[in-house]
C-alpha cells in the first residue's frame, strides 16, 4: 500500500512536469527554464502553490493567487490521469523494467494527446526520441502486450515500428495523390512508429483499429450533436493515443475474445 501511494504521489508530480511540457513544447520555448509562472500575468508559481491536485483545489481553487485569473482544469487533470496510469500499469504489470517503461509511454501518449487537441501537431521532440527507444526496450525488455508470458523481442518491435510508419504513411501519400489534401499528418506517422516499437505489429494493427473506431464515432457525435462541419478538421493522436493504452492493457484479452 504504502509502495502506491508513493507511486501515486510519484505520478502526479510527473503529470505537473508534462503540463509543463504541453505547454511549452508546441511554442517552442525551454520546458526547463524559466520556472512555472501564471500563464496570465506571468508571476512566478510558489513551491508550495505547485503541490500537484492538492493546491488547485485547497490552497489557490482553481484561481492564480496574483491576477486572481481562473486556472485551467487541465493542469490537475493531467496530473491526476499521469498518476492514475502508473497506479494502473504497476497493478496490471508488477514491479519490473517494463513497468517503468510503459510508464514512460503512458506519459509520452497524454503529453501528445493534449498537444494535439490544442494545435493539431504531435510534435517531433517526443516521437522521434521516442521511436529508437521503443524499439530497444521492445526488442529487450518488453514483453509481448498479446501474449505477455513471452517476450516480444526485436523482430516484433523493428516490424512493429515499420509497420506502423508505413501505413500511415502510405494514407497520408494516398491522401494527398488522390484526395488532393492532408488525411494524415506527419506527426502520426512518427507517432505510430514510436507505439509500433513498444507495442508490436500487433499493436500497431489493435491501436489503429481502435483509434479509428473512436475517432469515428466522437467525430459523428460532433456534426451531430455540436454542428461541426462535415469534412474538418478533428485531431486523430488523442484517438490513437486511447487505441494504444488499451491494446497495451487489455491487448491479451481482446485477441483471445476474437479468436475464441
Amino acid at each position: 500500500m504504502v509502495f502506491y501511494i508513493f507511486l501515486f504521489v510519484f505520478g502526479a508530480l510527473i503529470g505537473s512536469f508534462l503540463n509543463v511540457c504541453i505547454y511549452r513544447i508546441p511554442r517552442g520555448r525551454s520546458i526547463i527554464w524559466p520556472s512555472s509562472r501564471c500563464p496570465s500575468c506571468n508571476n512566478p508559481i510558489r513551491a508550495y502553490d505547485n503541490i500537484p491536485v492538492i493546491s488547485y483545489i485547497f490552497l489557490l481553487r482553481g484561481r492564480c493567487r496574483y491576477c486572481k485569473e481562473r486556472i485551467s482544469m487541465r493542469y490537475p487533470l493531467v496530473e491526476a490521469l499521469n498518476a492514475c496510469s502508473y497506479l494502473l500499469v504497476f497493478w496490471r504489470f508488477g514491479f519490473g523494467w517494463s513497468s517503468a517503461i510503459y510508464c514512460v509511454l503512458c506519459s509520452a501518449l497524454i503529453v501528445i494527446t493534449f498537444i494535439d487537441i490544442d494545435f493539431q501537431i504531435i510534435p517531433d521532440r517526443i516521437t522521434l526520441p521516442g521511436i529508437p527507444i521503443g524499439i530497444a526496450a521492445g526488442s529487450f525488455l518488453l514483453p509481448d502486450p498479446f501474449l505477455r508470458a513471452t517476450a516480444l523481442g526485436y523482430k516484433a518491435a523493428l516490424i512493429g515500428a515499420a509497420s506502423g510508419f508505413a501505413f500511415f504513411y502510405m494514407v497520408a501519400f494516398l491522401s494527398i495523390a488522390l484526395l488532393k489534401k492532408e488525411g494524415m499528418g506527419g506527426g502520426d506517422v512518427k507517432m505510430m512508429a514510436m507505439v509500433g516499437g513498444f507495442l508490436g505489429w500487433k499493436g500497431v494493427i489493435l491501436t489503429t483499429f481502435l483509434g479509428s473506431l473512436s475517432g469515428s464515432v466522437i467525430g459523428i457525435g460532433l456534426i451531430a450533436f455540436r454542428g461541426r462541419e462535415k469534412g474538418s478538421l478533428i485531431p486523430f493522436g488523442p484517438f490513437l493515443a486511447l487505441g494504444a493504452i488499451v491494446s497495451l492493457f487489455f491487448g491479451q484479452e481482446i485477441l483471445m475474445w476474437y479468436l475464441y
